[in-house]
Parts: C-alpha cells; structure tokens; sequence
C-alpha cells in the first residue's frame, strides 16, 4: 500500500495510545449510542462537500466505521485487505458503508478532505462515503473512542452491533487470518433475518483524537 502522505506522522502514529476498553469503560463513557435502540441522527459531509445524513439510507443496512489512516491499527486492516474486503463484499449486497474521520483539526493525524480521499483511494478502500467529523460531535453521540470503531445499524435504523472490528485486538496484520470477524458475522447474520449473536464487543486500536471540548 502506498503510505507517502502518512509517513511524516509515522513516529506520531507509532506511538500511539492505544485503548481497549472492557464493557463496563465503554459503558461509562459512552453517549448517546446504544445496542438495540435507534441510532443516533445526523449529517455530516464527505470529503467532496456533498452533505450525507444517516435518514437518506433508511431501509438499509449501514455500517459506521471510525477510522484515522495515521493509526497502526487502522494500518493493519487496510494493509492487510481486511477492511477493503468487508467493504466490497457488503457494499455489493446494498449494504451502506460510510467510513468517519473524527480527528481534530490541531492534530498531527488530521488529514484535510482532499488528501484524506486521496490516502483512502491508494489504499483502494470502497466505502459508500469517507466523512469528515472535524467537530467530532457525531463520534462522541455514538462514543466511538478508537480507530477503528465499528457499529452496524439495521434496515429499521436500529444500532445492532457496537465494538471492536474482531477479537484480536493487536496491530499486527498476521492476525486478521486467526480473527473472529464481528462485524463480518454481524452483517451476515441481520442479513438473513437473524438476531446478531454477538451485538458487542470490546473496541481496540488508538484513540480517536478529538477537538479540545468536542
């Protein structure tokens, strides 16, 4: 994968806080969001300027994922494949994927619209949408703390899943063949018609960096 517009913040992303927070944490700090009610609304723009809100895709299945390309965890799954593979395979069964960039303005990760899309593109990501949450207003109604942060949301606008994208909560891409995909899981099986077995699970990777207040 071609890595040039992220390897001046390699040393930042390196060193990275990384959070895993067990249910109780994520509880605690969690917002709005919950499994089993209504996801949370809003509207944000992409990285072209085209404003997309979460009520244009009632009906559908979606799929939130927080992400900052300057992660080693979000490096992981977009160089591994994994991501750009879950992407492809659902967004072709209508699913709606919209990828979400919380990072602050004032960041050393922050990447402004046109060279986030350009990041994205290298890396051959697919989502429906890349969105930018500079305010991170729309990160803290869902409590997404770390990137990635996965949440699946169901035809009837109902948050089925939240959490970790799977249980091996490292940065170390020989692990996506051992994983145990929640999100993958949780796709496929609100797809036919069935209640996810597992609607949460742990989130792991760096934390996102929010604006100061946000």
């Amino acid at each position: 994968m071609n890595t040039t517009p992220i390897k001046r913040r390699q040393a930042l992303a390196a060193g990275a806080a990384v959070v895993t927070l067990g249910p109780l944490a994520f509880a605690a700090r969690a917002a709005t969001a919950s499994v089993g009610q209504a996801a949370p609304a809003f509207e944000l723009v992409d990285v072209s300027g085209k404003p997309v809100s979460l009520a244009q895709f009632k009906g559908k299945h979606v799929v939130l994922e927080w992400t900052n390309p300057g992660c080693p965890f979000v490096q992981k799954h977009y160089g591994s494949q994994n991501m750009q593979s879950l992407q492809k395979d659902y967004t072709a069964k209508d699913v709606v994927w919209l990828s979400i960039s919380s990072t602050a303005k004032d960041h050393g990760d922050y990447l402004a619209a046109a060279a986030l899309r350009d990041q994205y593109k290298s890396w051959g990501a697919a989502p429906s949408a890349l969105l930018m949450d500079d305010s991170g207003k729309v990160g803290q109604a869902y409590g997404a703390r770390t990137t990635p942060h996965m949440y699946v949301i169901d035809p009837n606008g109902v948050l089925v899943y939240a959490g970790g994208i799977d249980d091996k909560r490292s940065a170390n891409p020989a692990d996506v063949k051992t994983a145990k995909n929640f999100v993958r899981a949780a796709l496929s099986e609100s797809l036919a018609g069935k209640p996810v077995s597992v609607a949460t699970a742990t989130p792991y990777g760096c934390s996102v960096k929010y604006a100061s207040g946000a």
